[in-house]
């Protein structure tokens, strides 16, 4: 009866509003740009009926539900994540909204259905960039995208730290540092809004495993969490100014993120100043008043809750005053001052053509620099035009590249290239992006012979490798939400790996991976590149720098532990449980995210945070640091020592000298040069006084350290080049 009730009321609900729709539109008096987002989103405040601020407050999926027989309202757009009633007799459009992490997806339940459009690489390829002017261009382009195919909310912006390698969606986020999250998510985030299209920036908070996601309580002291996964959103929010945030599906210290006073209230409302809307996350909704009353605003796509919390049961709250008026009245506020702000109102959407040709070079320019060359023995790399023969492996490299799964997949121009692969429900399938590593390979050596093999047979690949100049073998894992994944990689391509490699000691290895993975086969390959899930045209970005027409740039955005026993937890926790087991994930580690576990820890993983090899070489020289104006200032030279012309990523950590932190160092900035041979450039930058303070929780503010501090340039978070003490006194944050 409830299904049958939602259905007819959402039908009801969309007939009335294109009726509506169809009415010329009036002159209004918030329609005045001058005026300031909040003063507009009074004045139609003011004009609204409170249905209508009801109706702004509840979202419908929008795609089919066979399973339970829901169908999305006429209004909504085919496959698409959800949709928002507005107000045409105001002025105030739908919300229409698509998930968009790597591009423009579509909903499976479409049936066979899909919308088309550019994939740019992953989060965590993008954030291997250490380029926020990249981030800033995919998300311009990912937002252009979205407006042209009658979108204006993207659910885009994920910055969850990863805590855990085995997390299914590191491949959407950031990597581990907050600094380095907050700051490439921020930058995306502005993109997407430069073209008058909400951003959300997710999942708010410490969403850091699929396993459990539903159920899964996150414990950690305040003063270290506000020290690492918050700062990184607290970095986001302000560099991208985010008209939404989502809060996430698990619990925060036992209440669920979606109705957690402490997270939406105290934190993000409060300290932060947050003037934008809190949107749930599809099905994190519990309740009516404990959500409304802790700092919700919107709920999302009510068709996955059990209720419609904010249908009928907020407008009985409302009328009780179990849930005020002027908690209603906020959160419409912060819906319409996030409409205005962004430019929803003013920038209406409309159908237009999408130039899918200058998209495309937008992904690859951001693959190129976002692929990580992290072994290359005797100069295997750049591969030279001259080799008689190339034998190339696995990794379905003769059709395309793979992609990450669950609700960031993009369906990309030319369709999946090798179809039928993975889960045929949520979160499948598997798809390929049609762009062939072997035909940009081939394309730079038409004269050689190259041959593909699947490696289902390792004996013959052995062999034909052993008859082989240079193999290049592309090993694959697929990763996706609502589900975590081993650091093993499947199918038994370890041991194709170890095989190919025994025959042939000029192997390389591509990887394509949402995150890191195990290499027991390391020691025995000469090159190895991880290419993350490479986004539309990522064949011809991974041939780019296999022959070295760009230079190899990229550095981690995450630590490759060596094995599990490094990392906090080394039994993923709920495995054993059984389905909706109710558990605890207890974050010891607190602040020590990644390579400052390692750090603290005296481990060595495989790989540390922030490595990264290049085809050139280069020096740093002349480290200074002082207090400037209160604020940390670091200056020092960058020179390209090598042949060829580069990019490196030179990187500024501190510490205390005498300790105190979670951690000996932290990653206190960055700097991407591109140097011709024997070229210097000078790098200065200031150091954002959070990142020399720990944050007192019963003050609510942070607290600089006393000195001094230690301050080091390297080229990742293991190899430190050169360092300086300083010891004058820093002003304290705000």
């Amino acid at each position: 009866m409830l299904k049958t009730r939602v259905v007819a009321f959402v039908c009801c609900v969309a007939m009335l509003a294109h009726a509506a729709a169809a009415r010329p539109a009036a002159s209004h008096p918030w329609d005045n740009a001058a005026l300031s987002p909040d003063a507009r989103a009074d004045l139609v405040l003011k004009a609204m009926t409170q249905d209508e601020k009801l109706r702004l407050v509840f979202g419908y999926f929008g795609s089919m539900k066979p399973d339970s027989g829901y169908t999305p309202p006429p209004e909504a757009r085919m496959g698409s994540a959800g949709y928002v009633p507005g107000i045409p007799r105001l002025g105030i459009p739908p919300q229409w909204i698509t998930d968009a992490g790597m591009g423009v997806a579509t909903q499976r339940e479409s049936a066979d259905a899909y919308r088309e459009r550019t994939a740019l690489p992953s989060g965590i390829a993008i954030a291997a960039t250490w380029n926020p002017d990249l981030a800033r261009r995919g998300g311009a382009m990912i937002g252009s995208e979205a407006h042209a195919s009658g979108f204006n909310v993207l659910l885009a912006g994920g910055v969850d730290l990863q805590r855990d390698p085995r997390n299914g969606r590191n491949f959407e986020y950031a990597g581990e540092d907050p600094l380095l999250a907050g700051t490439m998510v921020g930058a995306a985030v502005a993109g997407i809004q430069s073209e008058h299209v909400i951003s959300t920036v997710k999942h708010w908070a410490l969403n850091d495993q699929e396993t459990g996601r539903h159920v899964y309580s996150a414990e950690i002291a305040d003063d270290q969490a506000r020290m690492s996964d918050f700062l990184a959103f607290e970095l986001a929010i302000e560099k991208g100014r985010p008209g939404s945030v989502m809060c996430s599906y698990n619990r925060v210290k036992s209440v669920y993120a979606c109705e957690n006073d402490y997270l939406l209230n105290q934190v993000l409302k409060g300290d932060w100043a947050y003037p934008g809307y809190v949107m749930s996350d599809w099905g994190a909704v519990y309740s009516t008043q404990r959500a409304a009353l802790a700092g919700l605003d919107q709920q999302s796509a009510g068709v996955f809750d059990t209720q419609p919390w904010f249908g009928a049961p907020l407008k009985a709250a409302v009328k009780s005053g179990r849930v005020p008026q002027a908690r209603l009245d906020d959160m419409v506020h912060r819906i319409l001052r996030s409409e205005f702000a962004v430019g929803l109102v003013d920038h209406p959407i409309a159908d237009a053509t999408i130039d899918f040709a200058a998209d495309a070079k937008v992904a690859q320019a951001a693959e190129e620099e976002a692929i990580v060359l992290l072994k290359n023995d005797r100069g295997v790399l750049p591969l030279a035009h001259t080799a008689e023969r190339i034998l190339i492996v696995g990794g379905h490299a003769d059709r395309g590249v793979i992609s990450g799964g669950g609700s960031s997949t993009v369906f990309p121009v030319g369709g999946d290239v090798v179809p039928g692969l993975g889960p045929k429900g949520f979160p499948g399938p598997v798809v390929y992006l049609p762009s062939a590593p072997m035909g940009a390979i081939m394309a730079r050596v038409p004269q050689t012979p190259v041959r593909y093999m699947d490696g289902s047979d390792p004996a013959a690949a052995a062999s034909e490798a052993a008859r082989s100049d240079v193999v290049i073998v592309f090993a694959t894992q697929w990763a996706s939400e609502d589900t975590d994944v081993p650091l093993t990689l499947a199918d038994g391509q370890d041991d194709l790996i170890r095989t190919i490699a025994a025959a042939n000691p000029n192997t390389i290895v591509v990887l394509e991976t949402g995150g890191p993975v195990f290499m027991p086969w390391l020691p025995q390959v000469a090159g190895v590149l991880e290419a993350w899930n490479p986004g539309s045209r990522g064949g011809e970005a991974i041939a780019r720098v296999l022959f070295g027409e760009v230079d190899a740039s990229g550095r981690l955005p995450a630590t490759f532990p060596a094995s599990l026993d490094e990392l906090p937890r080394p039994k993923l926790d709920g495995v054993d449980l059984p389905t909706g087991t109710a558990f605890t994930v207890n974050y010891d580690e607190g602040a020590a995210v990644g390579y400052k576990w390692f750090d603290k820890n005296g481990l060595k993983p495989l790989f540390p945070f922030g490595y990264g090899l290049s085809y050139t070489r280069f020096g740093y020289s002349d480290l200074q640091a002082s207090v400037v104006d209160g604020r940390l200032t670091v200056r020092f030279t960058v020179t390209n020592t090598g042949e060829r012309a580069g990019k490196d990523v030179a990187q500024i950590y501190v510490g205390p000298r005498d300790g105190g932190w979670e951690a000996p160092r932290r990653l206190a900035g960055w700097s991407k040069v591109d140097l011709q041979p024997g070229a210097s450039t000078s790098v200065s930058m200031t150091v954002d006084p959070r990142l020399l303070s720990t944050y007192d929780s019963a003050g609510r503010r942070w607290v600089v350290t006393d000195g001094p501090f230690v301050v080091s340039l390297g080229s990742s978070s293991a190899e430190i080049k050169t360092s300086v003490e300083v010891s004058e006194p820093v002003q304290p944050y705000r």
